[in-house]
Order: C-alpha cells, then sequence, then structure tokens
C-alpha cells in the first residue's frame, strides 16, 4: 500500500473533530450545566426579585417542588426533541432512557408538592371538587393526571396492549395539555409569581417549549415531505429480518457515520406518527442509498419489513453514537450481539470492509437457532477483504451429522462469562466492547467484562429497544 492509500484509509481520518473524546466531554458537560442552570433560573429569578417572606418550611418547599416540577415537564419536551446538539456527546438511545427516568422523578416532584399541601396546607389547595374549585386549580389537577398517565401509560404500554400508534397519539396529547396546564395553574395561583420577573419568565418559558413543539411536530414534519425516499428493494435476510434499500428522491442522508440510525415512516404524509427507529444497516462509504434491516417484532415492524417495492418513505436522521469512526485509536474491536442486534455492527463492519481497516475484529453472535441466523452469508463474505473473526454462539444447535460446519466457527449454548473467557484473547481487554442485543444478554455480558477486566469506558452498548 502506497503511502497516499495508507493515509486515505487511516482511521483518524474517518474521525470528526467533534467526536474525539476532549471534545465529547466538553458538550456533555455543557449541556449539564445547562440542564441544572434551567432547573435553578425560577428560583434564581424569584431570589434576585424582592425575596419572598418565610411562610413555613413545609409550605415553602411544597410551592418549591412546583417549581421544580414545571421545569422537569419543560426539559422534558427536549430531551424527546431530537435536537442533534443535544443528543451528539450522549447517543439518542441514551437520552431517551434518562427521559424515562425524569419522567418518574417529575411524578415523584409532583406528588410530593400535591401531598404536602394536602397534609399540612389544605387552605391553599381550596376546594377538591372542580366544579367549584378555581379555574388555575382544577387545571393543577389536570396536569397531574395527565403526567401521571402519560407515565404509566408508556411504561406499561405492552402489558396495557397499547397500539403503538394510538400510543404516541397519546402520549403527545397528555404531554401538552399537561404542560399547558401545569403553567395555567403556576400563573394563577400565583406564588412567587406575581412580579414582573417571574412572571415574564414562565411566559418565556411556555414560548420557548411551544416553539420547540412547533418544530417538532409541524416544521421538521413539514422538511421531511419536501424530501422523500423510494423503497427500491424489500431483500429477506433470514431469522424474519427483512431488509427495505431505499433511494433518495431528493437530498441523500447528510453527516451519517456507519452504526447510527433514523426514523422511518412509509406512506403518504410524515406527519401521522407512524415512525420507528431502526439502524442504517449498510455504510456511508456504500454511496447515497441507506438500507433498514427490520425483524417483525410487533406493532408496526411487520407491517414495515412488508413494505412493497416502490413506496414512498420518509428518514428522520441520523443518530446514535454507536460508530467505529468514534475510536480511532482503538488497536481492534470486540463486537458481543444477539440476533438482531447485529445490525449496528453490520453497518460498522461494511465500513471497515470497504476502507479495508487492517485492524481486526472479534465478532461473536449469538443465536437461538443456526438455519435462521441473519448476514450469517454476508458476515463469511466480509471476512474475506478484513481481519474479522466470527464466532457464531447457537444456544440450540442442529441435530445431526453436519454439526458443526467446517466453513464456520461455532459454540453451542450462550454468551456467558465461560464463553467470553474462552474467546476473547487478553490483548483485546482495552479494545472497545461494542455490545447490541436483547437487554438480559447485555447485563449479563457486561458484567462478565467488568470482571475480566476491561475498562468500564471499553464497553459501549446500543439501547436494543428505545419505544
Amino acid at each position: 500500500m502506497s503511502t497516499t492509500d495508507a493515509a486515505r484509509t487511516h482511521p483518524a481520518r474517518h474521525v470528526r473533530p467533534e467526536d474525539h473524546d476532549r471534545a465529547v466531554w466538553l458538550r456533555a458537560g455543557a449541556w449539564l450545566a445547562l440542564a441544572a442552570g434551567l432547573l435553578a433560573l425560577p428560583f434564581i429569578v424569584i431570589l434576585m426579585g424582592d425575596p419572598p417572606a418565610a411562610r413555613g418550611l413545609t409550605r415553602d418547599l411544597s410551592l418549591g417542588l412546583g417549581f421544580a416540577t414545571l421545569s422537569l415537564a419543560g426539559m422534558q419536551f427536549a430531551l424527546t426533541g431530537r435536537l442533534k446538539p443535544l443528543l451528539h456527546p450522549f447517543g439518542a438511545d441514551i437520552v431517551v432512557v434518562f427521559h424515562r427516568f425524569l419522567s418518574w422523578g417529575l411524578v415523584a416532584l409532583m406528588l410530593g408538592h400535591f401531598g404536602m399541601l394536602y397534609i399540612w396546607h389544605q387552605d391553599d389547595l381550596g376546594v377538591l371538587n372542580p366544579l367549584q374549585a378555581e379555574p388555575h386549580m382544577t387545571a393543577g389537577r389536570v396536569a397531574m393526571g395527565c403526567f401521571l398517565a402519560l407515565v404509566v401509560s408508556s411504561e406499561f404500554r405492552k402489558r396495557l396492549k397499547l397500539d403503538y400508534l394510538w400510543w404516541r397519539y397519546l402520549h403527545v396529547a397528555l404531554a401538552i395539555t399537561g404542560f399547558v396546564m401545569a403553567i395555567w395553574h403556576v400563573l394563577g395561583a400565583g406564588h412567587f409569581t406575581g412580579q414582573d420577573g417571574t412572571r415574564g419568565l414562565w411566559l418565556a418559558a411556555t414560548l420557548a417549549w411551544l416553539g420547540l413543539i412547533l418544530w417538532t411536530r409541524v416544521l421538521r414534519p413539514w422538511q421531511q415531505s419536501r424530501n422523500p425516499w423510494r423503497v427500491t428493494e424489500n431483500r429477506d435476510e433470514g431469522d424474519g429480518v427483512h431488509t427495505l434499500v431505499l433511494a433518495p428522491e431528493g437530498k441523500p442522508l447528510r453527516g451519517w457515520r456507519p452504526g447510527q440510525f433514523a426514523w422511518l415512516a412509509v406512506g403518504n404524509s410524515p406527519f401521522a406518527l407512524r415512525e420507528h427507529p431502526f439502524t442504517i444497516s449498510t455504510a456511508p462509504d456504500k454511496g447515497n442509498h441507506v438500507r433498514f434491516s427490520i425483524k417483525p417484532l410487533g406493532d408496526d415492524s411487520k407491517r414495515l419489513s412488508q413494505t412493497p417495492v416502490g413506496a414512498r418513505a420518509w428518514v428522520d436522521g441520523p443518530y446514535g453514537t454507536f460508530s467505529v469512526d468514534r475510536e480511532a485509536d482503538a488497536g481492534g474491536f470486540v463486537m458481543i450481539v444477539g440476533g438482531v442486534g447485529v445490525t449496528p455492527v453490520i453497518a460498522n463492519l461494511h465500513a471497515l470492509q470497504e476502507r479495508r481497516d487492517p485492524r481486526p475484529v472479534i465478532l461473536l453472535y449469538a443465536n437461538d437457532d443456526w438455519d435462521q441466523i441473519a448476514f450469517r452469508d454476508q458476515l463469511a463474505r466480509i471476512a474475506q477483504d478484513i481481519d474479522l473473526r466470527v464466532t457464531h454462539v447457537v444456544k440450540t444447535p442442529p441435530d445431526g451429522g453436519d454439526w458443526p460446519p467446517e466453513d464456520h466457527v461455532t459454540r453451542d449454548g450462550m454468551i456467558d462469562a465461560e464463553a467470553l473467557a474462552d474467546l476473547l484473547p487478553p490483548e483485546s481487554r482495552d479494545w472497545p466492547h461494542m455490545l447490541c442485543g436483547p437487554p438480559p444478554m447485555l447485563d449479563a455480558v457486561r458484567k462478565a467484562l467488568l470482571k475480566m477486566g476491561v475498562p468500564r469506558r471499553r464497553i459501549d452498548s446500543e439501547i436494543f429497544e428505545m419505544v
């Protein structure tokens, strides 16, 4: 290989300045500091004005919990708004998980606010009967009901057998209604908001969050509507996985890294909320066409896996940080996946293949059944071009004399601590370990890797299901 070719294929060439560790940590720290500042802002504004006289610890604490609840409620719109500058340092999947945990914190603060007043200061609550209560007080109780229903319906959606599309409609409606009712309640109650500064703060915050909702639900879908895609192929990959190949009819996907995902909608309009996050299962090095590998696991995924050639589609992305392009200094890679969790790994492997990357890659691929392994032949072809060592870990190997196959490396059972100790050489401990698969598998593998001495910072996982 010539010096020019070596420079062109060097891993560092594919790492953008914003993806270096220092830049990522600085951005993450800046966002966390901004979030803390936004939560503290209402209290700072109140105290910088004419500080209110103390009215009792429990009463003031309850009102403070109310302000914190509203701040968290507004922040939730930012966490779910798919703002790329916010998502970049953390990863979209991590932000969604944080959003879910923060929702429970919001509910706890809200119940604390109501409960403390109910126990110690019922005079402030007034009449509980909505037919007799002040409108702004009823608005607060409506907001509390909306947020409770939102969290419960999201956490237990599958147990409640809520259809995905209808759950999304319900989620948006409850979130917007709850936030508007909460603003009405705070301004109507007037506690610490009678001054121009504090009242102006809440009005400005309301306009900012409403602007974010307008961008998320109206302006961004409108932009997508001007840039449609067309399904050019629907390919059966085995194990029920179908790959949709999409061609841009407008601008191609920009700023796309291997291993990232996008939100995909198929139909006449991107406004319908019928979109799902799927990994882009090919690499940007292969051209402008994108592929989404879909396994029907319920809800709309079965419908999408059967999308006919010629259908119109809408793509919002890219998102995610599960990419080899953030690991320029890695000596090699360990990739541990289960089932359809192989999809983002396939995209990363395609990129390494296209670049003829010389670094070794160890792939442990777990499946229940040998005959239904997705991308098995594709992995074998990639291994002909790069230093890829694939071990298929099969839970239930087939009966008969043809097992194990001569042209594949296999292992019976599951990816457990014993398998990891046998299959991962000592020199791989400081390589990036990229994990994707069912949560129970990831938890077990992560614990085993830590016990083996793999640094925590070297273990990265892609959340298997975000919605």
